[in-house]
């Protein structure tokens, strides 16, 4: 079996715990404005490859990944389920630790069998959400959220350590209202091992114009670390709200 592959990173340092040899998938069917890796859309883009070609790539490096693993992410990998869940089999049959980045684009209850072939084979899930509300995550990426969050919530189920990244982008992810509502989802999540809130910023606009492509925030100033701290507290004082309602009620049925 092959999967296309846009690239290789043989020293990840922010894309799970540890050094992380990261494998970009290529194609994604979202359209996230800003994406800071549109060359990775396309599913016909990349080079063919095989999970054994990669994990050879891996060796050459394992003595400097110990303390990491192997980290998939795009474009969006669960757009080739099949392929990575061989993949992270082989991984994991060697001992490596296997994280997915992803925005669960593509999940669906329809196909959660074959992703949940690749979730076997999964020790840390990074989970992008990229809006808490469903008609401003369309405008933002070209889908609705409905499913990503019924994929986080099955994440859940299935006890699945996941760290929680979101994109605090001004004008468009950073009203205090969403920013609770977000956190008052994440209360329902037992396994959110860590989140990440990150400050928006434009550094991909040279790749955009290499690209002949137009940015789709050209007037979108970058966030401060300091503005995405304090959007970071607010998501956290949702998640408080949301397990001081969640005891309330467990306490009023008992």
């Amino acid at each position: 079996m092959t999967g296309r592959i846009h690239s290789t990173d043989s020293f990840g340092t922010v894309d799970g715990p540890g050094i992380r040899f990261v494998v970009f998938f290529q194609g994604c069917p979202m359209r996230c404005r800003y994406c800071h890796n549109p060359d990775t859309w396309d599913f016909s883009g990349g080079r063919e490859t095989t999970a054994e070609e990669l994990m050879h790539e891996y060796d050459s490096y394992r003595e400097f990944l110990q303390s990491g693993g192997i980290t998939a992410t795009g474009g969006e990998p669960l757009a080739q389920a099949e392929f990575l869940a061989e993949l992270f089999s082989l991984a994991k049959s060697k001992g490596v630790h296997t994280c997915l980045d992803t925005s669960a684009g593509v999940w669906s209850e329809e196909n959660s069998a074959g992703i949940d072939e690749v979730l076997k084979y999964t020790d840390l899930v990074m989970l992008d959400i990229k809006h808490i509300d469903n008609e401003s995550h369309k405008a933002l990426t070209g889908i609705g959220n409905t499913k990503i969050l019924k994929f986080a919530e099955h994440l859940r189920d299935l006890d699945i350590p996941v760290w929680i990244r979101h994109v605090v982008v001004p004008g468009i992810t950073d009203s205090r209202d969403e920013l609770f509502r977000l956190g008052v989802f994440l209360s329902t999540l037992r396994n959110i091992k860590a989140l990440d809130v990150l400050p928006y910023h434009d550094m991909a606009k040279p790749k955009y114009e290499k690209l002949g492509m137009a940015y789709p925030l050209p007037d979108t100033p970058p966030l401060s670390k300091e503005d995405a701290i304090a959007a970071r507290e607010i998501i956290l004082s949702g998640i408080r709200s949301g397990l001081r309602k969640q005891k309330k009620q467990q306490s009023d049925t008992d």
